[in-house]
């Protein structure tokens, strides 16, 4: 009988209290980002992001590290042989590394390899699809609802897997689907509270709001924004196919505005991204669904990742402070 190999440990398993400082350590891991940079003391150095389906870290390595010149040669969405020790910096995991290789072609065709490296959504993606298109066919007024089928009509698939970001929320295949959904829930749960909203305008801005993602970002492994990301934006992008499906759909002006409204505005203040500041209430609405859903999202990964034992996590860059991990008792 052939002798299985032991398993390689996960960031969550590197994060894990058990995990002494300077104990040996040899994963398969994601380069998710690289970035050179200068110390003040005119040396290079490289602030790196690994990470795998159980989660992320990064680490400095300076440039009398022997892993340096191959992490500054290899590509974002790398897959890498990682061996180092483990270590910290300001309560973080942070590893010192002594090897970086690519792994063989022939590991990486194995579906267990990808399967362990790819993060995904904890809702099962065709039922997430079944109850968007849903939540769609629920839109009462038809040119409302023919907006959102043009516009998924063309990013429907990419729509399906996408992220909803590189890194703060929903960062994960089927990410953007799961927090549109989400949002859609909560969309159907508050509009009896606020007679105000107009709620198939509402719905087809929930909807919506995000599809310049699906353009904004690139990459399978390690996603990035591309050149049109860069240059224009997810909010650009998102309006630019919304206007489009609007008049293919033949909506009126003043619905197909006050609709272009919610994309330009959802992101809530310029300096996180939005083009206007919400100024509907409809537009108001889901710019307040999305603040939310975002903030739980990664409040529900941080529960879904953290290593058992933990009573913190980490400082979450998005909510600005560590989150309790511990239950209330029954």
């Amino acid at each position: 009988m052939a002798e299985t190999s032991p398993a390689l440990p996960s960031v969550r398993d590197l994060k894990g209290a058990d995990q002494a400082p300077n104990r040996s350590f040899s994963s398969v891991l994601v380069l998710r980002k690289v970035t050179a940079k200068t110390a003040s003391n005119g040396n290079p150095f490289l602030s790196v992001e690994f990470g795998d389906r159980t989660g992320t870290f990064s680490c400095t390595v300076f440039n009398d590290s022997p892993v340096f010149e191959a992490l500054k040669g290899a590509s974002e969405g790398a897959v890498l042989r990682v061996e180092g020790k483990v270590d910290t910096y300001q309560g973080r995991l942070s590893p010192k590394l002594s090897r970086a290789q690519p792994l063989p072609e022939s590991e990486l065709l194995k579906p267990e390899v990808i399967a362990n490296l790819v993060e995904t959504a904890p809702e099962d993606g065709d039922l997430l699809w079944s109850e968007f298109l849903a939540f769609a066919d629920a839109i009462a007024r038809p040119e409302l609802r023919a907006t959102v089928r043009n516009v998924m009509d063309e990013i429907g698939e990419t729509f399906r897997t996408a992220p909803a970001a590189t890194f703060m929320h929903h960062a994960y295949r089927h990410g953007l689907l799961e927090h549109t959904v989400h949002m859609a829930r909560d969309c159907r749960a508050l509009l009896p509270l606020y007679r105000e909203v107009d709620p198939d305008l509402a719905m087809a801005g929930i909807l919506l709001h995000d599809t310049g993602k699906t353009i904004e970002y690139e990459g399978t492994l390690a996603t990035k924004r591309g050149r049109k990301g860069i240059l224009q934006g997810h909010v650009v992008l998102g309006y630019q196919l919304v206007r489009k499906a609007a008049l293919k759909a033949k909506l009126d002006p003043e619905r197909t505005e006050r609709l272009e409204h919610i994309i330009l505005s959802h992101q809530g203040k310029p300096e996180w991204g939005a083009a206007v500041m919400a100024a509907t209430p409809e537009a108001v609405f889901v710019s307040m669904i999305d603040n939310l859903d975002a903030r739980m999202g990664m409040v529900q990964r941080a529960l879904r990742t953290a290593p058992e034992g933990d009573e913190f996590t980490e400082r979450l860059l998005g909510l600005e402070a560590p989150l309790l991990l511990r239950k209330l008792p029954d």
